[in-house]
């Protein structure tokens, strides 16, 4: 098994930034991909972005590209998505999502709120 917990969401401004962190427990070791879903209100959960094996590849939903990285720190278990210039269709709980491939995700945390409003 494999245990997630999120943080660092909020309520930011239109423009400004937010960093989330996902540290990971457990049989971290059998990770192939990290990633992170979001689900707005009355929407259904997303995709945003994906970091992928030894090599880190990463993969971004469409319009987060350019705007919202993806990092993994293996040392410390961790996943981060830094969010830059926030919009307000950016607001959803953030889901922090693990598995042992690229496309499927066995393991979930229970998500932060981030709110993009002025």
């Amino acid at each position: 098994q494999v245990q997630l917990v999120e943080s660092g969401g909020g309520l930011v401004l239109p423009g400004g930034s937010l960093r989330l962190s996902c540290a990971a427990s457990g049989r971290t070791f059998s990770i192939y991909a990290m990633a992170w879903f979001r689900q707005a209100p009355g929407k259904e959960r997303e995709f945003v972005a994906r970091i992928v094996g030894i090599d880190s590849l990463t993969s971004y939903k469409d319009s987060v590209k350019g705007r919202f990285t993806i990092s993994r720190d293996n040392g410390k278990n961790t996943v981060s998505l830094q969010m830059n210039s926030l919009k307000p269709e950016d607001t959803a709980v953030y889901y922090c999502a693990a598995g042992f491939s690229a496309l499927e995700y066995s393991f979930w945390g229970r998500g932060t709120q981030v709110t993009v409003s002025s």
